[in-house]
């Protein structure tokens, strides 16, 4: 059973979440994050990215970083801008992104549970970056990045959802991207408690973005020992029928000794391949191959998807063992630097330009991989190889913060 509880949100107060809100910290660099903010004094990224408002090449983990986060965090507070609600509630979150939209329950999610694994989780974490998120986390005594979870959509909650999306919000705001936010709490308390019921019957909870924020959540808990709010961490959870998950491309810096007619004889081994106009798979074990001005589609034979093995049968794992190790050398994606990750939603252009400009030799173009993979791989305890899923759209900071 999943349990889910409400809580009092640090959000914005009305008229200051356009200004508020902001992409996530680990989506924009620090430069990105500095042109973001502006001249928006109430930018979140203040908070989440709070090198900027320090001299240029600061490192971003040094000690006075968290603390002007605190600083900054504190005055948005005594601003107004940021103000807590009077008593613990759920909240709506909807997303649409041009034809897609999706509706995620704003809550506050069990750190014992993502320790015990009723959590599940399908990527390994980086100490350095867990680091990171928990010295945020103490210095502003806040989780104020939700993780991204999704469930096995239930119908009888699907209707409770759309009863309340049918009435007026109270924060609508469409962001620079296009991609429109909209919140609704959910304070009264039969809701809360069919709310708390309905997932009380829901075995296990995923997590589709936000690794490292939640095992940082966790080892604040276990640091705190459930001290105050510690128990618990800000997630948004979506019904798995409304992911949206998007490719997570490859580009590759040379071709490992081989010349393009010698890379193309090798792959013929693995795939077929025909040239093509469209640089996009059409579905699983297709791949786009960019090399030498033009795209190449590359289908795996079929004796190498045949494993019972969901983790096995992924693309990303199959480019890995039957290409970018015996082909390009890489055996480790995650620290080698002849390969670098393109996330979809920079589209296949995006990769032209890259091999074009000579910077890279040649790019593969995925198909993304399903949800249903990826929760799969999550119930046999499994691990999904780097770089596997690029979930669009993502949630804003700052419009929920969770106070420990």
């Amino acid at each position: 059973m999943a349990t889910l509880k409400p809580f009092p949100a640090l959000r914005p107060a009305p008229g200051f979440a356009a200004r508020i809100s902001a992409p996530p910290y680990d989506v924009v660099s620090t430069e990105e994050a500095r042109a973001l903010a502006g001249d928006n004094p109430y930018c979140f990224l203040h908070v989440g990215r709070p090198e900027i408002d320090l001299p240029p090449g600061t490192d971003s983990h040094a000690p006075e970083v968290y603390k002007k986060g605190a600083e900054n965090f504190q005055l948005l507070q005594e601003a107004g801008a940021l103000r807590p609600d009077a008593q613990p509630q759920f909240y709506l979150y909807r997303q649409v992104m041009g034809a897609h939209a999706q509706v995620g329950l704003v809550a506050a999610a069990s750190c014992q549970e993502y320790l015990e694994g009723i959590i599940k989780k399908h990527e390994l974490t980086r100490v350095d970056k867990e680091d990171d998120r928990v010295r945020h986390i103490e210095t502003l005594n806040s989780q104020t990045g939700p993780v991204f979870l999704t469930y096995r959509a239930d119908a009888a909650f699907d209707r409770f959802v759309a009863k309340h999306t049918a009435t007026a919000p109270d924060t609508d705001l469409t962001a620079a991207d296009g991609v429109r936010h909209t919140t609704w709490p959910i304070a009264a308390a039969d809701e809360i408690a069919f709310v708390e019921q309905t997932f009380a019957r829901i075995p296990h909870l995923y997590i589709a973005d936000g690794h490292h924020r939640s095992a940082a959540a966790a080892r604040v808990f276990q640091s705190r020992q459930g001290q105050g709010n510690s128990a618990r961490f800000l997630a948004v959870i979506f019904p798995h029928d409304q992911m949206q998950i998007l490719p997570y491309n490859r580009v590759l810096k040379d071709l490992h000794g081989l010349t393009p007619e010698q890379l193309l004889a090798r792959l013929d081994a693995v795939f077929t391949l025909r040239e093509t106009s469209d640089a996009k798979p059409a579905h699983k074990h297709e791949l786009g191959l960019y090399l030498g001005d033009r795209w190449r589609m590359l289908t795996f034979r079929s004796h190498l998807t045949t494993s019972t093995d969901p983790i096995e049968t992924l693309d990303v794992t199959l480019l890995q063992r039957h290409i970018l190790v015996p082909l390009f050398g890489i055996d480790d994606p995650r620290t080698s630097t002849r390969i670098n990750f393109v996330g979809g939603i920079r589209g296949t252009a995006e990769l032209e330009k890259r091999v074009n400009s000579g910077e890279y030799a040649c790019a593969f173009s995925m198909f993304p991989t399903s949800i249903e993979d990826l929760m799969s791989i999550a119930d046999a305890g499994g691990i999904m190889p780097p770089k596997s899923t690029w979930f669009e759209p993502k949630l804003r900071d700052g419009l929920f913060c969770h106070m420990i």
